[in-house]
């Protein structure tokens, strides 16, 4: 019996000495497969035995293979006998193994699942999950075509579309030139890193951001990793700002953003989770799971962040350590130990338990996603948090993602720009640059940037200025139109655009979320998904409404309202909020949706009224109506109602609106005016225009 499990099944580190490798080298490949294996003592299966075999000599294949395939040709001329050469050559043409592809494309493109693509480029991972294949299966597909990859390279669409057939599906290519000002940042800072020599990548320290709920000890982890007393300057205890610091972990540097745990600074935990490599998760071992900790939870998968669980407060003796597993599990975190792929660490930030245990699977994690960045260059980094501060003016906290940040450089970051007059460490200290992962201070901006914003070098301040007001320019046509709507997506379905629905969904009790979930999942098919990205009991919050902001989702609420008044904050952000008191009806409207058959409802809605005070005759135009504008406005070609005593007169368009005899587009409240109606003239002193436009009808809110 013993011979049969050490046939199926080894060790990694013998496979290691097997191959000719190191442990770690090992462990990179299976982390890369999603095989879940930490040391080298670790087992894994004959299976994944032979695909790590496969994949280490197809990757020192083309070392020995490319000198061998050159000198042959060379050989040819020389030997008299060149017969036996010509033979070797024929199998070199047949060396094309297109011919099983050939079969596969002729099959009726019916047969065939779509999938959509907004990007140029897309990770073998995300690929793996909108194919809902086996990363390893994908992997040995890329090897056939020469291709050596990990679980986070980019691959170009023109080789997914190409592998696509082999598992029946077709590439449905719409790459969105319109994304959120984030999306842009990460965007720029990818092609300029991928513009660098590979010579120039060099490691660099992860970014590691601590979330959870309030009071399970965020703060006092982070203090305890860096043998600091942060904890006492906060104002109750809680984080009032993000705090960014950078420590030393067995001789290796690692960033920590400590973002606020407390619901008033969910946008700002938001942001942290945007910039960061690695995610803290932080449960306290006697409080379990908590509604904070699931939105920093779905904030971290939104922003596709690996997450570390350290479950703290193990000293306590009300600890359960068991009882955190299983509420982690239900949430799509299943831990190691459990059959799982999510690291857990029992820590107890006071007495400093189990923190270099914490630090080891961070420093291991951030190995496995090979960080690197280029220190050559201008920089580029993303502003983490900013203020006015009264003696030292505008002042942001950036995070370096790469070149590096020098005094004296000329800097333009969003809608701000400037001179870098200082650069201020965690520490407090002053220095004259910073190299990429390094969180700064700096001094010397025109005004205060938003958080999310990218700092970039620029030659002149000529430059930085303009491209400051381009940046405006782009903000106040961004902040005029809506976020994502059903109707939006319906039209983009309709169109053949847009595959996927994101939604979050808050209800009154458990049962009614759960059941409005179940119905809402089962309308998922082959070509559009619903993803449920956050589902929780409580009115809607400010959380809810920044997360759907960040992931372009849509808010769908079952017999509840808004917290406070997020109900405005909604509005302003132009968050699509739904409110339903029966279950069906959200159904049938995502079904509509899902069918490109929503469409949107238009109301007539009063804008104005003015009170006609004196008539003017013109030989060209005819009567002239003098006007006072009594409230709301009046709007050059917007319908009009001319009334007297309550009964309408005659219902048009206004076509020409005049102030001091010149032509206006609109007149406010308090303001006179000139109007003429073509083909109408019984005005009268006394009449009432009433003004009116046809505009979206607002989502029915329930009291």
């Amino acid at each position: 019996m013993k011979k049969q499990t050490t046939e199926t099944k080894s060790k990694v580190g013998d496979l290691a000495k097997e191959l000719g490798k190191t442990a770690k080298e090992v462990l990179k490949i299976l982390a890369e497969l999603k095989v879940a294996a930490k040391t080298s003592a670790s087992i894994i299966d004959a299976e994944n035995a032979a695909l790590v075999k496969a994949l280490v000599k197809k990757s020192a294949a083309p070392k020995t293979a490319a000198p061998a395939d050159k000198p042959e040709p060379k050989k040819e001329p020389a030997p008299v006998e060149s017969k036996e050469p010509i033979k070797e050559t024929p199998p070199i043409e047949t060396k094309a193994p297109e011919a099983p592809v050939a079969p596969i494309t002729e099959e009726p493109l019916e047969q065939f699942t779509e999938i959509t693509i907004e990007t140029k480029e897309i990770t073998v991972k995300d690929l793996a999950e909108k194919m809902q294949l086996k990363v390893s299966d994908l992997i040995k597909e890329l090897m056939k075509k020469g291709m050596m990859v990990n679980l986070n390279q980019n691959i170009d669409v023109s080789i997914v579309k190409e592998i696509a057939p082999v598992f029946k599906f077709n590439v449905n290519y719409t790459y969105n030139e319109v994304a959120s000002r984030e999306e842009k940042t990460l965007e720029k800072i990818k092609r300029f890193e991928a513009r660098q020599k590979s010579s120039d990548m060099k490691d660099r320290p992860p970014v590691v951001t601590i979330m959870g709920h309030v009071d399970h000890g965020k703060t006092k982890l982070l203090d305890a990793i860096r043998h600091t007393n942060v904890i006492d300057q906060e104002a109750g205890g809680i984080t009032q700002h993000i705090g960014a610091y950078q420590v030393t972990v067995h001789g290796k540097k690692v960033t920590f953003l400590d973002t606020p745990g407390h619901e008033a600074f969910t946008a700002l935990r938001a942001r942290g989770a945007k910039v960061t490599d690695i995610a803290v998760l932080v449960v306290a071992a006697d409080d379990g799971v908590k509604p904070q900790t699931i939105e920093a939870i779905d904030h971290a998968k939104a922003a596709g962040v690996p997450i570390i669980v350290a479950i703290n407060k193990v000293d306590k003796p009300d600890a359960n350590l068991d009882r955190v597993k299983q509420q982690l599990t239900e949430l799509g975190l299943q831990p190691e130990e459990w059959g799982g792929q999510t690291i857990t660490v029992p820590v107890s930030a006071k007495f400093n338990k189990n923190i270099d245990q914490l630090l080891e699977m961070i420093l291991l994690q951030a190995e496995v996603q090979e960080l690197k960045a280029s220190p050559k260059g201008r920089a580029h980094a993303v502003v983490v948090e900013s203020k006015l501060d009264r003696g030292r003016g505008p002042v942001a906290t950036v995070l370096i993602k790469s070149g590096t940040l020098k005094v004296g450089a000329i800097i333009s970051v969003g809608t701000a720009y400037g001179k870098v007059r200082a650069l201020i460490s965690d520490k407090g200290n002053p220095i004259t640059e910073a190299p990429p992962s390094l969180p700064v201070e700096i001094l010397g901006l025109s005004s205060v940037p938003e958080p999310g914003d990218l700092l970039e070098v620029v030659a002149s301040e000529q430059e930085a200025r303009e491209l400051a007001e381009k940046r405006l320019e782009e903000l106040q046509k961004l902040s005029k139109s809506k976020s994502l709507s059903l109707e939006d997506f319906s039209k983009d379905v309709k169109e053949g655009q847009r595959k996927d629905l994101n939604i979050i969904l808050k209800a009154d009790m458990q049962g009614s979320l759960e059941a409005l979930a179940a119905s809402l999942a089962n309308l998922s098919n082959e070509s559009i998904h619903i993803h449920l990205l956050h589902k929780a009991v409580g009115a809607i919050n400010e959380s809810d409404i920044m997360l759907a902001k960040v992931s372009s989702s849509i808010i769908i609420g079952f017999h509840i309202g808004f917290d406070g008044q997020n109900q405005n904050f909604a509005e302003k952000e132009g968050i699509d909020v739904r409110l339903y008191n029966i279950i069906y009806k959200a159904t049938e409207d995502i079904t509509l949706a899902m069918e490109g058959l929503l469409e949107p409802e238009y109301e007539e809605v009063v804008i104005g009224h003015a009170e006609v005070r004196s008539i003017f005759n013109s030989s060209k135009i005819g009567t002239i109506a003098g006007c006072f504008v009594k409230d709301g406005k009046l709007v050059r070609g917007c319908k009009i109602k001319v009334l007297r005593d309550n009964d309408m007169l005659y219902e048009g368009k206004l076509e020409s609106l005049k102030r001091f005899k010149e032509d206006t587009k609109e007149v406010e409240t308090n303001f006179e005016c000139g109007i003429s109606i073509s083909g109408y003239n019984d005005f009268k002193q006394g009449d009432i225009i009433e003004a009116s436009e046809m505009k979206e009808k607002p989502r029915k809110k329930l009291a």
